[in-house]
C-alpha cells in the first residue's frame, strides 16, 4: 500500500463565486486524492487533501492557481494525520 498523507489547505484571494471548488473536485478526481473543499465565512476556501505525496503535491500545485476566472493570492499549508477519508466532496 502506498504511503498517504493529508493536507489542510487554506486559500486566499478571489477564489468564492468563481467555480473554486468545483475546480478542485474535477482535479481531485483526476489527481486521485481523496477528502473535501468548502467555502469559509471570510472568503477563503479549505481544501483537505488525501493521497500519495506526489498526488497531494500535484493537488496543492493546482489550488495555487485554481480555474482562470479564481485569483490566488496565498496558501496557508499545514500537515495533518491521514484519516483514510473516500472519495473527494465539495461541502459548504
Amino acid at each position: 500500500m502506498a504511503q498517504r498523507i493529508r493536507r489542510i489547505v487554506r486559500v486566499h484571494g478571489r477564489v468564492q463565486g468563481v467555480g473554486f471548488r468545483w475546480s478542485a473536485a474535477d482535479a481531485a478526481r483526476r489527481l486521485h486524492v481523496t477528502g473535501t473543499v468548502r467555502n469559509l465565512w471570510d472568503g477563503t476556501v479549505e481544501a483537505d487533501v488525501e493521497g500519495t505525496p506526489q498526488a497531494v503535491a500535484d493537488m496543492l500545485e493546482h489550488l495555487a492557481s485554481g480555474p482562470p476566472s479564481a485569483r490566488v493570492d496565498s496558501l496557508d499549508v499545514r500537515e495533518g494525520a491521514p484519516r483514510g477519508a473516500t472519495g473527494f466532496t465539495i461541502t459548504g
